[in-house]
């Protein structure tokens, strides 16, 4: 039996409320594996099963997976889909008593006239018993495509008589597979393997769902993963159509460049008020806070800088998280300052005296994070922001080595590229 994952989210992430796996790659980490297709649906139902129950640990209220598509009906070899049956089947057998403990209501979309009987048997009575559970909802696709889906809603209302001018969308939500669900629109929408597409899966749901796509087969998208495009999810802004909650930097880039390139110049200072004065600048232009704060906060960066020049970085991260502590306070963005405190110091860390691009190209996946956790935008929104900055560093320590002025001159430009890039992606 599939064992509960004892991972968890951080405080304060963002749940979402409906999140989609559309599970590919099953028979695919079979081949690679040497194992047959039906070893890999096997392996990809009892991974469904742990994914399910650990979103359910997280709080997320409906899950819904793709098990058999219309397509895959008709074209998969009958020996798989066969087995596919009786794997999803048996499945749902030994859940049941989990899913009625754990208050979760099952709910099959797509088709009932093409699947066997035994299966549509099974389904129809768990579906029956389950159907005033509240706490959770599991949504599973079989024989389902979302045109297929939209098609037998129209079909329905046709049927009723109703008349052109009574249609709306809440109308044709009333006759869609997941009607009277408390969440029937999809928050977070994943598909594993690294195909990036929806091949259709809950297509009138999915208008606003935020995507994510894995590059690992589904058997091997473990709950770390999961996690991993909660929190993804979690940084973005969701605006629906409308205007963003979160205030808008200000900062001219080539002002904030030319003030970090300055106090970056002045960093192997031990103390010094220029060095002081240079930070201070900086912060207030950047992040647009008052003198008083950014006194203060350019005082922790100090103490961070001298800290990590020693050595010293269990100092510094606590500095540092002191820092974001405060920037956190005033621009009022929801990043854990813990987190971008400990990712600030591990880029510092590991880019040292690195003097090449690939050389450093693997700490673009910290940079990553750090700008993702503390802009709030998606590790792809962030990528860029991650290879300018790590570019920038690049060419401050070529400078500090003594590799000519010309560097300083390139890391300014990537400074400014970067500020340019942050300003239009948080704008």
């Amino acid at each position: 039996m599939p064992e509960s994952s004892k991972v968890t989210l951080p405080k304060g992430t963002k749940i979402p409320n409906h999140v989609v796996i559309i599970p590919d790659g099953d028979r695919r980490w079979a081949r690679a594996r040497g194992l047959s297709a039906s070893e890999g649906h096997k392996a990809g139902i009892e991974n469904m099963i742990i994914l399910a129950r650990t979103a359910r640990q997280w709080g997320i209220h409906t899950v819904s997976s793709w098990g058999l598509s219309a397509e895959n009906w008709l074209e998969r070899p009958k020996s798989e889909v066969d087995f596919l049956m009786k794997g999803i089947y048996k499945a749902l057998e030994a859940y049941y008593e989990e899913m009625q403990k754990s208050g979760v209501r099952l709910v099959h979309l797509g088709r009932k006239d093409r699947l066997p009987a035994f299966l549509l048997k099974k389904i129809a009575e768990i579906e029956e018993k389950t159907k005033n559970n509240t706490k959770h909802v599991f949504n599973v696709g079989l024989d389902y495509n979302g045109w297929d889906e939209i098609v037998r809603a129209t079909q329905k209302i046709v049927a009723e008589g109703v008349a052109e001018n009574k249609i709306d969308r809440k109308l044709l939500d009333a006759h869609m597979d997941t009607a009277g669900q408390p969440y029937p629109y999809i928050d977070l929408y994943i598909r594993t393997s690294g195909e990036q597409r929806t091949s259709g899966f809950m297509m009138w749901q999915a208008d606003y769902a935020e995507f994510y796509w894995e590059p690992d087969y589904f058997p091997a998208f473990t709950p770390e993963k999961l996690k991993a495009a909660i929190l993804d999810y979690s940084r973005r802004r969701r605006r629906f159509g409308g205007n963003d909650a979160v205030e808008h930097f200000t900062f001219k880039p080539e002002m904030v460049a030319k003030l970090e390139l300055n106090w970056w110049r002045l960093r192997k200072i031990p103390e010094g008020t220029r060095f002081r004065e240079y930070a201070m600048d900086h912060i207030k232009e950047q992040f647009g806070m008052s003198k008083e704060l950014a006194k203060k906060a350019a005082v922790y960066m100090l103490e961070a800088a001298i800290d990590g020049n020693q050595n010293k970085w269990g100092k510094a991260a606590i500095v540092t998280k002191k820092f974001y502590r405060l920037i956190k306070d005033e621009i009022k963005l929801a990043f854990e300052p813990s987190l971008a405190a400990s990712l600030e110091i591990k880029l510092t860390k590991e880019m040292g005296d690195k003097e090449s691009a690939q050389e450093a190209i693997e700490l673009e996946d910290t940079a990553r994070e750090l700008y993702a956790e503390v802009y709030r935008i998606s590790l792809f929104q962030a990528a860029k922001l991650a290879h300018l900055r790590v570019l920038a560093n690049v060419e401050r320590n070529l400078a500090e080595n003594g590799m000519g002025e010309q560097h300083w001159d390139r890391a300014e430009d990537y400074l400014q590229k970067f500020y340019s890039a942050l300003k239009e992606r948080v704008a």
